[in-house]
Formats: structure tokens, C-alpha cells, sequence
């Protein structure tokens, strides 16, 4: 009969003793904030979400481990069991992380332990998993990509500056990255050998296995171009941007049943609501039990730029049905022309349609999803990265949609409310063709297909994200998979959407 082995624990230590000199701040560069939040906080959320992960504990630069104890208290991350402070050099930072990993253990027990950078807050759930994965057979794990530049070798001569004296085949370099792996045992021991070197030192730990292990092997693990160290200033603006481009994948419901479940007794509110997506996406919640108010100027009078119409219409529905679960906002309107051709009315027109009636639908809504623990759903459009010429008022408005959607999500997390923000490429709607006119069959996204995604993202727990729907994916309309891989590629992708 063969006896079970339990798998190790698996402990993520994240490196956070950096000081911020070469950011050119006063703060740990791991304080500072990009995408509304601090860098330290995207990184633990990303191993508080691991399933490979079974604990956290961040080394803290020496004087802010208070600074950390109130991000993971407001942020709720249960993963995080201690926070230390680090030592005065990299060495001394993770020889203090193997004595706290150490405590506890009973004798021949051995730990998992991935030790990150905290400011590589762009590390995707993959790596990770591989990291984790490799552990089962080798004792050290590293993560590099290959080099995408020449690498040259250089010594200085004096006043005349830097000379090349060798360049190496770019084919066998790579770019190191983190998490770096390790059996604990391993790492322990190798430190153990270093500190009978007087001159020992160490930027990174695999380099301490290799020279004082050579016999244990260290596995590479395939990185990611856009697992980043926010180093220099331009990192601060790299990152914040790739955070705020990045796209999320809704999840699929199972079965039909599985909407049903979910839909039966909740109220839905929708505003733009009378044909194309909106119509679309009352069609299908109504299909399955929800209680669904479908508003438009051309059905039901509602007018979204009237504030008074829409606190009317949200009061409506919640005295009918005693709560409001959803409330959805695709009215909008698109006027093709130049700036300068176009008259007050029509910029008025826009702004109150596109961007006024957001914020007026969301102060509205506020009330009513706090008390269901609610999502607020609202759309922008592939122009939002970049805006069009004579369409400037409308993708403008949409760039200020992504803006909106993830500054309400952490205002309003406190209060479980999810906010997010679905981005449909091009997509056969009467809105479309009136701007447009007919075109081809075939190259426009149904707006039956973005009405699902659409029921998909309000029925998850995202918040805060941007949610692609393409028409090339084969599950024929649901969310590309993507996160930060579709950040990189998005500039491209969206060069022909509206």
C-alpha cells in the first residue's frame, strides 16, 4: 500500500529593502503608487492570488514595516503571515528571511520558497506556477528571458573612457528576472558555505548556489518580457501605463443553469437600454429570471443626461423590487467631424452623453449596489488608447470611461461594490452604422456576443478591470484571455476600432 507524501508548503518571501534613490524619491520605490495603488500591493495581490501559494512574508526596508502593515490590513491579504524588516544589504535581507523560514519546522521538513522582487508588481500567476512546478524535481529554480540587445564587454581606459573588449553570443545570454526558487534546505545551505567566504557577495541567490553548490543544478524557468523592475524613472511611467492598458478574461459561467442560478430574483438596471448591446443584454438576463429595466430615450423617454430622469429611474426599480444587483451604462453617442467644424451643441451633446451621464449613473447607483454588493458595468472602446482624428469627443470620453472604472473600483471596494469597464472592438450596433454607414459582413462583433461577455462580467468578482471582447476569438465573442501579455500587444490591436 503505498503511503501518500504531502507536498511541501510553498512560502513567497518578497524582497521590499530597496530604497528609491535611483527613482530619484524619499520613499521606498516599493511605496510608491502606480495604478492608484503602491508597488508592493499589485505584488502581494498577485501571490495572494496564487493557488500555488500558501504564504507570504515581505522583508520591509528597515523603518517602513509599519508602511506595509497598513497596505495588507486594508487590503485584506490572508496569505501574509509576518513582515520583517530587512537587513542593510541583499545578503543579510534574505540570510534574516531563511532564520524566520526556518522557525518552526520540525527536523527533516523542507519548505518551498520563492523569493521575489517587490518591485516587479507586473509577475503573472504563470511563472509562479511554474516556478512551483519545477520544484518537484530540482532543488534551484531561476526565471530569465533571452536578451534582446548585444551585450558587450567593456573596460576603461583611463580619461579615454569605456573600450569593447568582448561581445559575447547574445544566443546563450539571458536576462535574469524573479521569483527565484529553492528548496529551503538548499538555500540554507548554500548561505551556510558563503559565510566561510570573507569576501562573499551577492546581488541574487542562484548565484550563491552556483558558486558555493556547483553541484546542484539550476533549472530556468521561462520569464516575461513585461515582468519588469521599476528601477529608473521611465519604469514608474512604463508600469503605471501597462496597468492601465492591461485587459482582463471574464469568466464563463457553466451551463445554462448556472446563469439561471445566479439571475433569479435580482434586478438589473440598464441604461441604453433600447437596441444594440443594451437591448441585447436585457434580453438575455431577463431570460433568466432577473427582473430587468431596459431604459432608452426611444422606449422608455429616459434621458441620461437628465440627472433628475435618471435618480427617478433607479429609484423606480428599486421600490418595485426592493434592490438593484446590476447596473449597466451602454448609451452613448458618436458624431464624426472635425473639432473645429463642430458646433457647441453637438460638443455639449457629447460630453453630457458620454461622460456626464457615467458619473451621474454611478453617483446614482452608489445607494443602491452598496447594499447588494453590486457592479457597476460601463464601456469604452478600442480608442481609448489612443484617440481617432474627427471622432475626438467620443474616444476621449472613452479614455475617461477606463479612468473612471478604475478609480470607482478602489473607492468603492471598501464597500464591495465591483466596478468594470468592457472594451468591444468593432461592433455591429445601430450607433455604428449610423456613423458609418453598412459595412462588410463579417468584420464587425455582434452585439450579441459583447451582451454576454457583458452577463459573464457581471457575474464575476472582478473589479477594476478592462474587459477585451473580440471577434476573433473562437469561443465566438467571450473575453481573450490576455492580462498583461494583451497590454503589450493592445497599441497595436486596437489601431482600427472605435
Amino acid at each position: 500500500m503505498s503511503q501518500h507524501i504531502a507536498k511541501p508548503r510553498t512560502t513567497a518571501v518578497i524582497l521590499a529593502g530597496g530604497t528609491g534613490q535611483r527613482v530619484g524619491l524619499s520613499i521606498p520605490k516599493q511605496l510608491l503608487k502606480i495604478a492608484g495603488k503602491a508597488v508592493i500591493e499589485h505584488t502581494l495581490t498577485t501571490f495572494e492570488n496564487a493557488d500555488s501559494i500558501d504564504d507570504v512574508i515581505v522583508l520591509m526596508a528597515p523603518g517602513y514595516v509599519p508602511d506595509v502593515e497598513k497596505i495588507v490590513a486594508k487590503a485584506g491579504f490572508k496569505k501574509v503571515s509576518r513582515i520583517i524588516e530587512g537587513g542593510s544589504t541583499r545578503n543579510e535581507t534574505t540570510e534574516r528571511a531563511i532564520s524566520a523560514l526556518g522557525e518552526g519546522l520540525a527536523e527533516g521538513e523542507d519548505l518551498n520558497v520563492l523569493f521575489h522582487d517587490a518591485v516587479r508588481p507586473l509577475l503573472s500567476q504563470r511563472v509562479i506556477d511554474d516556478c512551483v512546478a519545477a520544484l518537484e524535481r530540482y532543488q534551484a529554480v531561476d526565471v530569465a528571458i533571452p536578451s534582446a540587445d548585444t551585450i558587450i564587454v567593456t573596460r576603461t581606459h583611463g580619461e579615454d573612457g569605456e573600450f569593447i573588449t568582448e561581445i559575447p553570443d547574445r544566443s546563450r545570454l539571458r536576462r535574469g528576472q524573479t521569483p527565484q526558487a529553492f528548496k529551503l534546505s538548499t538555500i540554507k545551505r548554500a548561505y551556510e558555505v558563503a559565510a566561510g567566504d570573507p569576501n562573499f557577495q551577492a546581488t541574487d541567490d542562484c548565484s550563491v548556489v552556483l558558486k558555493y553548490l556547483p553541484d546542484v543544478p539550476i533549472h530556468v524557468v521561462a520569464g516575461d518580457e513585461y515582468n519588469m523592475k521599476v528601477t529608473q524613472p521611465v519604469d514608474v511611467f512604463i508600469a503605471d501605463k501597462l496597468f492601465q492598458l492591461a485587459s482582463t478574461a471574464a469568466p464563463e459561467q457553466n451551463g445554462e443553469e448556472a446563469y439561471r442560478a445566479a439571475l433569479t430574483g435580482k434586478t438589473v438596471v440598464i441604461f441604453g437600454g433600447s437596441y444594440g448591446i443594451g437591448k441585447d443584454i436585457a434580453e438575455l438576463a431577463e431570460s433568466y429570471g432577473a427582473t430587468v429595466y431596459a431604459l432608452g430615450r426611444s422606449t422608455t423617454g429616459t434621458h441620461v443626461e437628465n440627472p433628475e430622469e435618471v435618480d427617478d429611474a433607479l429609484s423606480k426599480a428599486y421600490a418595485e423590487t426592493g434592490r438593484i444587483d446590476y447596473v449597466v451604462n451602454t448609451a452613448g453617442v458618436l458624431r464624426i467631424g472635425k473639432l473645429a467644424e463642430t458646433d457647441n451643441a453637438t460638443i455639449e451633446e457629447a460630453l453630457k452623453v458620454n461622460y456626464l451621464a457615467p458619473v451621474q449613473i454611478a453617483r446614482s447607483s452608489y445607494k443602491y449596489l452598496s447594499e447588494t454588493k453590486g457592479q457597476l458595468l460601463l464601456y469604452t472602446s478600442s480608442s481609448y488608447t489612443r484617440g481617432r482624428a474627427e471622432y475626438s469627443l467620443y474616444s476621449s470620453t472613452k479614455a475617461a470611461m477606463v479612468n473612471l472604472t478604475q478609480a470607482l473600483s478602489d473607492e468603492w471596494a471598501g464597500d464591495g461594490i465591483r466596478v468594470n469597464c468592457i472594451n468591444p472592438e468593432r461592433t455591429a450596433t445601430p450607433m455604428r452604422t449610423k456613423a458609418f454607414g453598412q459595412e462588410p459582413a463579417g468584420t464587425l462583433l455582434s452585439s450579441e456576443a459583447v451582451a454576454r461577455t457583458s452577463l459573464d462580467v457581471l457575474l464575476s468578482e472582478l473589479t477594476g478591470h478592462v474587459i477585451d471582447v473580440r471577434q476573433q476569438d473562437p469561443t465566438a465573442g467571450a473575453a481573450r484571455a490576455s492580462g498583461f501579455e494583451q497590454a503589450l500587444a493592445s497599441v497595436l490591436d486596437r489601431q482600427d476600432g472605435v
